[in-house]
């Protein structure tokens, strides 16, 4: 095993670990504060059940569960393949994020019927949709590879003008 997959597979099973623990201690507390529990003027811990995928959209019943659940399935093992082949750190470090996300949501829909989301963000300009560990990690995992892929690459623009 390449130490770039290691370090990747690491990376994906403590963020899948990180976002189950704090998933598990939450739900049961959140059932406590219906309404939430304000942190800052700007920032609440909620309990909101998302059955969709980004920003609620595609959400339905138990075939859509079960579909999102086959789709994620699928993007997470070609994620697996592609940190097998990775052969930069950065980008196994990215697919590690983007994976344990991934992976996260799943157990999520698989075990809850929905996934969990908690943090809810309401900014002076614009309120941001509810979104937990998984959803963290699958964005800064791709901010990563965007980073990695704009700077760091061979065959980056910014490398080789």
């Amino acid at each position: 095993m390449s130490p770039i997959l290691k370090t990747g597979l690491i990376i994906a099973t403590l963020g899948v670990v990180a976002d189950q623990v704090f998933k598990i201690l939450m739900v049961d507390y959140m059932t406590a504060y219906p309404y939430g529990i304000e942190v800052t003027s700007f920032f609440r811990l909620v309990m909101v059940w998302n059955s969709g995928v980004s920003f609620g959209m595609f959400s339905g019943g138990e075939t859509t569960r079960w579909i999102l659940v086959g789709l994620s399935t699928l993007i997470s093992l070609v994620l697996v393949v592609w940190l097998a082949r990775a052969t930069e750190k950065l980008l196994g470090y990215a697919l590690g994020m983007i994976l344990g996300g991934a992976i996260g949501n799943i157990v999520d829909r698989i075990h809850y019927g929905r996934v969990a989301d908690f943090f809810d963000f309401d900014l002076y300009f614009m309120r941001w949709p509810a979104f937990n560990i998984a959803d963290i990690l699958i964005v800064c995992g791709v901010a990563v590879m965007l980073v990695q892929s704009l700077f760091f690459d061979e065959n980056s623009s910014k490398k080789n003008p």
